[in-house]
């Protein structure tokens, strides 16, 4: 999101000098086209963007759902690209949406709730509103820290388990380090930092895998290392290792220090390296899944995983030009007829053939709003690499 950093990353420098293979005014052109049937088909604000159910239908979800702000992100990517006041409308209007989740403490997901609109809306807009309600909900969000155990808790329990962290988590810490910046909250600061280090000692395997998720006791000590949307507790799912990727991306650019971009990337080289990535770079759901080559893509996986590899690139050394390639490939797979659905059609969702969580029977093979929203920063963080220094 403003994770886009468009000024910081069009300084890089073997992006400026690359030359753009994607189109992506033509993408953009394509997801405004798109996404105007979505709010002709959403006019209730109550009801967010969510996938298609089995039977076609749209499947929509409630403010609350974890996934309710994307949609108002991917509209102000949309007005950041066309500078449109349609877009800028449609965007505000889909962020006051989730305005009342700011008090939401059952949840560790605030960041993609609230922090994916509302902090790209003020980002672009400078609305001050927009930057109360994301204090509100920072507050919320640390509510979720325990100290004694030194990580933000997930689900309220797993099972037997009292205290479930997901790699998913890493993913909220942006949203914490804007806040403890605009506030002057150093707390805040150091809350990341505590539940970034114990992520990085107990949920990663020696070969840069991650498990999806840790189950702590009440001292912080690891009581399971297990599975709830992956193939198996030992595997490893596909969207968990985009997650990790691009969390300790975000790391490394908040405190510049050496681990967290070494920990980037372990798991990118991972991630690039596996022997079951295919060509095209779209992985499937679980890198371990038991019948590749038949098993479903994850075009959410991919696209958060362009997205983070186009920021890593520009971080590192001699791995930037494979990584910013690697992204590309990834971007231009996305926006082929394999994975981009026809004007009209996928309920009006951009990208096709994503996994929500194939064990639990749930969102096999179908569109994610949040697949949507990673390619559109996606192919913002791309164009600001492509354009040649003047």
């Amino acid at each position: 999101m403003k994770k886009t950093l468009l000024l910081l990353l069009s300084c890089c420098v073997f992006g400026a000098s690359a030359q753009s293979k994607i189109d992506v005014k033509k993408e953009f052109a394509f997801a405004a086209k798109q996404y105007e049937g979505m709010l002709k088909a959403h006019p209730d604000y109550s009801k967010t963007p969510q996938s298609t159910n089995k039977d076609g239908s749209p499947r929509d979800m409630p403010t609350e759902w974890w996934c309710s702000g994307f949609f108002g992100g991917s509209l102000w990517y949309i007005f950041e690209e066309t500078k449109s006041p349609f877009w800028k409308d449609a965007a505000h209007n889909w962020s006051m949406a989730v305005k009342k989740e700011q008090f939401n403490t059952g949840t560790h997901d605030l960041g993609f709730m609230l922090y994916c609109p509302f902090g790209n809306g003020y980002r672009l807009t400078k609305n001050a509103e927009y930057k109360d309600i994301m204090l509100v909900g920072a507050k919320s969000l640390a509510t979720r820290f325990d100290p004694n155990v030194g990580l933000i808790k997930s689900w309220n329990k797993l099972k037997q388990y009292n205290y479930p962290v997901i790699i998913d988590n890493m993913m909220n810490l942006e949203f914490l380090f804007w806040a403890a910046k605009t506030s002057g909250d150093k707390e805040m600061y150091n809350l990341c930092l505590s539940h970034a280090d114990s992520t990085l000692k107990n949920h990663f395997r020696p070969d840069g895998s991650s498990f999806h998720v840790i189950c702590y006791d009440e001292k912080g000590q690891p009581l399971a290392k297990i599975t709830h949307q992956g193939y198996s507790d030992a595997s490893a799912w596909a969207r968990g290792q985009a997650w990790a990727m691009y969390g300790y991306t975000v790391m490394y650019r908040e405190t510049k220090q050496k681990k967290y971009l070494d920990m980037a990337e372990k798991i990118a080289n991972f991630y690039l390296n596996n022997p079951n990535l295919p060509a095209d770079k779209i992985p499937y759901w679980d890198f371990n899944a038991p019948n590749i080559p038949n098993e479903e893509r994850d075009a959410s996986a991919g696209a958060v995983t362009a997205s983070a590899l186009l920021e890593l690139s520009t971080y590192t050394g001699k791995k930037g030009k494979e990584y910013f390639k690697a992204a590309e490939t990834m971007l231009t797979s996305l926006s082929s007829p394999e994975y981009k659905a026809n004007l009209g059609e996928n309920n009006h969702f951009i990208l096709k053939h994503s996994v929500g969580a194939k064990p639990l029977k749930s969102e096999i093979d179908v569109p994610l709003v949040y697949a949507d929203y990673y390619y559109l920063e996606a192919l913002l963080r791309y164009q600001s690499l492509s354009k040649k220094k003047k």
